[in-house]
């Protein structure tokens, strides 16, 4: 009889579908034979919507539209900043969170800015990290498109990275975060032929990060930070930006896992990470913003330069054709 009544709801077969299949489909396994559960509070698949046009337990904004096949947070156009957050506060202790998108979008060589994967304490704030705001409290990972660095990096865009901040830090986007970052890796995961996934766990103090683009088939660890504190409470969200260049931005799915480690923990301890500030050992210390020296200014001394120069050119060559001229003047008149 329930079988009946599943396949003669279909929404509820998928949604129990969904369940069981990424329940067993954990990204890596917790160390010494740990075990995750999928969170549905926390996750979001197909289809989107509930009754209407809004999504249960989420909250969208901005630029983002909802369709069948996507939640695009940003359009390819300019000058859109769209969010997606869900409602629920995380109570969970570790978790990982499992996101499949697509960046894409009809530039070849000038595209942008990214999105950005965020927990924090304060949700559907507007501002400029990538559709988010400033000196926010918790955990961002930005999956950056497009370079704002006036100078060389020590890395290639698309760049992931992450960021732990307690409200006290600007994010520099002119140098692309790496003042203050906790750590990063390249991926090319924008104009991929197919979905690409994204892996954050919390884990015993340590963030780890991994990426699989497009038609790869194994995870690629991209960066694994310990010494991390973590607050209970804070919000899973997602947020985009363009501004002169832009893409689409579309999240496909999201699977949030809560992870139990093996054997008993410290409840005193767990207890208190409710009140906790979001903290890291190991983070880049962030460093004063300097303006770079723009490359158009050195230019432009050198176009000056090159005037002056052709100028002085132009006027000696006019004088010796002027001195030829005389000198067959001066011929002809001898001749006659």
């Amino acid at each position: 009889m329930a079988m009946k009544m599943m396949w003669q709801d279909p929404f509820s077969f998928v949604f129990v579908l969904f369940s069981l299949v990424g329940a067993q489909d954990p990204t890596h396994d917790a160390d010494g034979g740990g075990s995750d559960y999928l969170r549905r509070e926390h996750s979001l698949v197909k289809p989107y919507t509930g009754t209407g046009m809004d999504i249960p337990l989420w909250d969208f904004a901005g630029s983002t539209v909802v369709s069948n096949d996507y939640v695009r947070l940003t359009p390819d156009r300019q000058s859109k900043q769209g969010h997606l957050w869900n409602q629920v506060p995380n109570s969970m202790h570790h978790w990982e969170v499992r996101l499949s998108f697509m960046v894409h979008g009809s530039g070849r060589s000038l595209f942008g800015d990214g999105f950005a994967i965020w927990y924090a304490r304060d949700r559907m704030q507007f501002g400029n990290v990538f559709g988010n705001a400033d000196k926010f409290s918790g955990l961002g990972i930005f999956l950056d498109t497009y370079s704002n660095f006036d100078g060389d990096h020590a890395h290639l865009h698309p760049y992931v990275s992450g960021m732990i901040n307690n409200g006290s830090i600007n994010y520099d986007h002119d140098h692309d975060g790496t003042h203050g970052q906790l750590a990063g890796c390249s991926a090319s995961f924008r104009n991929a032929d197919y979905q690409s996934h994204i892996s954050i766990s919390y884990y015993m103090g340590t963030i780890s990060v991994y990426t699989r683009v497009g038609t790869e088939t194994d995870w690629k660890n991209c960066f694994n930070v310990d010494g991390v504190t973590l607050p209970t409470g804070y919000y899973f969200g997602f947020t985009a930006a363009t501004g002169d260049l832009a893409d689409n931005h579309d999240i496909l799915a999201v699977k949030t896992y809560e992870l139990f480690p093996a054997g008993e923990q410290d409840k005193d301890t767990e207890a208190d990470l409710g009140a906790a500030l979001p903290a890291a050992k190991h983070q880049e210390s962030p460093r004063d913003h300097i303006d770079p020296v723009k490359p158009a200014r050195k230019s432009s001394i050198a176009l000056y330069l090159l005037i002056i120069v052709g100028v002085l050119v132009l006027g000696l060559v006019g004088v010796g054709v002027w001195y030829y001229k005389k000198q067959q003047e001066r011929q002809r008149k001898r001749f006659f």
